[in-house]
């Protein structure tokens, strides 16, 4: 018998990539306006992104205050990340409106679905693994699946607004654990967001596995994949 009876997968930033990132566009156009940004900021500055849609204290926050207001709750949000790339604060709320408006106009990112990742659902499918994907959306998201094909592979698909539940909480993983009927010790999730997938999945017993093909948590203290050739290798 398998250890591993099925495999969850997160969505956004794992089998769905959006290219260029925000965080590169976001950068670059920083500096184009002059600001020299350190590698170490840099790094900082997309872990404060990861932890901040973790369901973080933070992102409930704002979500509340700029309920009516998706252009507040943006705005608000670039403040937040050019603090974190080490601006003051005072220039940070100068400088905000000018890049979230910039942001909103010019990133228009491609999705691409890793074609390892077809590889590897198709492998796990054949194989029998149950397959499920767990996602911090608020809304279901299975239409868009079908339009991607990656729909054939899964047996559900949970978001947090399904349940109002989101990552790291435990229940949306219990959930899910109830959707793929395994015992969280014979259930691997794979995500890249190690505050929302990795602490979370852990917290409910499952077995974390870390996307991380740019190195980006490289003392993540969990089982670390750069791409999903290897997951088979895991699952041994």
């Amino acid at each position: 018998m398998k250890k591993i009876k099925a495999v969850l997968f997160d969505l956004d930033g794992t089998l769905f990539h959006y290219l260029p990132t925000s965080g590169e566009v976001f950068l670059e156009y920083i500096t184009s306006l002059g600001f020299n940004i350190s590698e170490a900021d840099r790094i900082f500055a997309e872990h404060w992104v990861h932890y901040y849609f973790a369901h973080s204290p933070e992102i409930q926050s704002d979500s509340k205050i700029f309920k009516d207001d998706a252009k507040g709750f943006w705005e608000n949000f670039t403040k937040r990340r050019l603090v974190a790339f080490s601006m003051d604060q005072s220039q940070a709320n100068k400088l905000a409106p000018q890049v979230s408006d910039y942001m909103s106009k010019a990133y228009k990112p491609k999705i691409q679905v890793p074609e390892d990742a077809h590889l590897l659902l198709g492998y796990l499918k054949e194989a029998d693994y149950v397959l499920g994907m767990v996602s911090n959306r608020e809304s279901p998201y299975q239409a868009e699946m079908q339009k991607l094909e990656l729909d054939r592979y899964f047996q559900f698909f949970l978001a947090g607004g399904d349940i109002n539940s989101f990552k790291p909480d435990a229940l949306i993983f219990k959930r899910a654990l109830e959707l793929a009927g395994t015992f969280a010790h014979e259930t691997m999730y794979v995500g890249d967001n190690y505050f929302a997938d990795i602490i979370g999945s852990r917290r409910a017993g499952l077995v974390p596995v870390l996307y991380d093909p740019i190195s980006l948590f490289p003392e993540a203290d969990c089982a670390v994949i750069k791409c999903f050739s290897e997951i088979p290798s895991l699952l041994e």
